[in-house]
């Protein structure tokens, strides 16, 4: 399969800036980003993912997201929804608030101590969100997660944007509409790289590895099996095989 960046999850917080429980969303984010899960998280800009930034919508189409909104009108889970697909997980502060039975949360600046407690009990939620997403297991003994690099081996890592990613996306046109294929210009590389010519045989491989990266509706595979075999043929031609 292509070499894409190693699996993270995106921490997409909504921009309410009229309630309280918004400021919580986006301190209780970077909490996660910076201190709790720094190595497996990344965050996503939401104004710039609704504004179309493509590598944002890339990463959401090809890595778990967690939604995390003040209120229940979701802006995150749906914008993230709209335009990449539904989160792999949401959070509502309002939720949570009543859940732990919190105090009013007030202050939209500086947070009240209900405040704080519901961005502890926010950041607690999304960490371990986070772990389920990447099969991670708590160690509780421990007291950090099972299965970590040797003390040696790590770093410290700072929050980062999913905006650089480096997951690639290619447009092409499936029965007139034009569709973007997450991760396709290195699924086509590898190909090239292995000699696979544009034969039928290429091309349903072709079709199974860009299935693992997008979703391909029912009963489209002949029409997606014909784009791709157009555009795969012309990029062997103007790359060349490898000699």
């Amino acid at each position: 399969m292509p070499d894409l960046p190693n699996k993270k999850v995106g921490i997409v917080s909504c921009s309410g800036e009229e309630i309280a429980e918004g400021t919580v969303t986006r301190l209780a984010a970077l909490k996660v980003l910076e201190q709790l899960r720094p190595a497996d998280t990344v965050t996503i800009c939401l104004p710039l993912f609704l504004a179309g930034g493509e590598g944002d919508r890339a990463f959401a189409k090809f890595y778990p997201t967690i939604a995390i909104d003040g209120c229940d009108k979701r802006c995150a889970a749906r914008g993230t929804e709209m335009y990449s697909g539904k989160p792999a997980a949401s959070i509502v502060v309002t939720d949570l608030v009543a859940e732990y039975g919190l105090d009013k949360v007030e202050g939209k600046r500086h947070l009240n101590e209900a405040g704080q407690q519901a961005v502890n009990a926010t950041s607690g939620r999304i960490s371990e969100l986070v772990d389920e997403l990447l099969h991670k297991r708590w160690n509780r003994k421990a007291g950090g997660v099972e299965e970590t690099a040797a003390p040696e081996e790590q770093e410290q890592v700072q929050a980062t944007c999913s905006c650089g990613s480096g997951i690639p996306l290619q447009d092409i046109v499936i029965n007139g509409k034009t569709i973007s294929l997450v991760a396709l210009p290195l699924i086509f590389e590898q190909f090239r790289e292995s000699g696979k010519e544009a034969s039928p045989g290429t091309i349903r491989e072709l079709l199974e590895a860009v299935r693992i990266y997008n979703p391909i509706p029912t009963g489209e595979d002949e029409a997606y099996s014909t784009a791709l075999s157009r555009e795969y043929a012309t990029f062997y031609k103007q790359q060349g095989a490898i000699q």
